[in-house]
């Protein structure tokens, strides 16, 4: 089992970063972990909804062909922390790959949304993409403490 995370740009902000690149540190001590960035689009003279499907389009030809892609929407559905683990323990369990895509400031593009196989709801508000991306590998990290029964998680 491999998990991918496919998302648009690099943090901008030093701290956010650190705190990024903190927790996929962690859990790629429990998962084997592959971060993709994708080029953020310019969005000058285009509307949020073409940003939206230029970076959709880059991000989807990332996308691994074996994988189950799960797209990071506020539209998702909700899955609290011990379901989401043993719901990835399955998917390593049967040798399946996970891709999990966060869109950018303007939301996922409409070839990621065609591509996904499942819709996860990381908060019921909408959080800027970086945020986003932070709570997305706290929450692989905090898996991996579950699956292995690990003091983290209370």
């Amino acid at each position: 089992m491999r998990v991918s995370v496919v998302v648009i740009g690099r943090p901008r902000h030093a701290g956010l970063a650190d705190a990024i690149r903190d927790y996929e540190t962690r859990a790629a001590r429990y998962w084997p972990l592959e971060v993709v960035e994708v080029k953020e689009e310019p969005g000058r003279g285009l509307s949020a909804e073409q940003v939206r499907d230029r970076e959709g389009e880059r991000q989807a030809e990332r996308l691994p062909g074996d994988a189950i892609v799960v797209a990071c929407d506020p539209g998702g559905a909700a899955m609290e922390s011990e379901p989401f683990a043993r719901w990835l323990q399955e998917q390593r369990d049967a040798a399946r790959r996970v891709c999990f895509v966060v869109g950018g400031a303007h939301g996922l593009g409409e070839a990621v949304r065609r591509r996904a196989n499942r819709r996860l709801s990381l908060a019921p508000w909408t959080l800027p993409h970086e945020v986003a991306r932070l709570v997305l590998a706290e929450q692989l990290y905090r898996a991996g403490t579950i699956a292995r029964g690990e003091p983290y998680h209370k």
